[in-house]
């Protein structure tokens, strides 16, 4: 649990650092540009790179829902806790001759082992969204500074 909570957090602050990264670009007029001709610059640079990349920060898309699994009421899979329940009443007569407390075993631990499962596909799946979008904005970044220094401005 622990080390899915550090890496939920490891994302988000990826993804914050990425934004800030883009937030965070100077820009230089080496030659000399007036205010107004940076001002028309970066408009025209940041409309290329959206062109480019296709992606937009001022703009970003909306999360994408991945199309979950089916669960209960209680986040586990359906059919999960039968399934449990049979492989713990076939342990629970095999090794104490109780099939009902193996079957009422087998269906907890069954049911525990599926919100796990789905828990971490939902982090997964989180997690390449945030990448994925991290990779977009440094993509649009160099795009961007590339088009700025191409006329004339220092980009850092």
């Amino acid at each position: 649990m622990k080390q899915r909570t550090t890496l939920i957090c490891a994302a988000w602050l990826a993804a914050l650092a990425s934004q800030a990264a883009w937030a965070q670009q100077y820009v230089y007029p080496a030659k000399g540009q007036s205010p107004q001709q940076q001002k028309n610059d970066e408009a025209a640079c940041h409309s290329w790179a959206v062109q480019q990349t296709g992606f937009d920060p001022a703009k970003p898309p909306p999360p994408t829902a991945a199309a979950k699994p089916p669960t209960t009421a209680t986040g586990s899979t359906p059919g999960a806790g039968a399934r449990g329940a049979m492989r713990g009443a076939v342990a629970g007569e095999i090794v104490s001759d109780d099939a009902g407390a193996g079957a009422a075993a087998g269906a907890m631990a069954a049911r525990g082992q599926s919100r796990r499962q789905n828990a971490a596909a939902a982090t997964s799946a989180k997690q390449q969204a945030a990448a994925t979008q991290q990779q977009q904005q440094a993509g649009f970044a160099k795009a961007r500074a590339a088009c700025l220094e191409g006329r004339g401005y220092t980009v850092k």
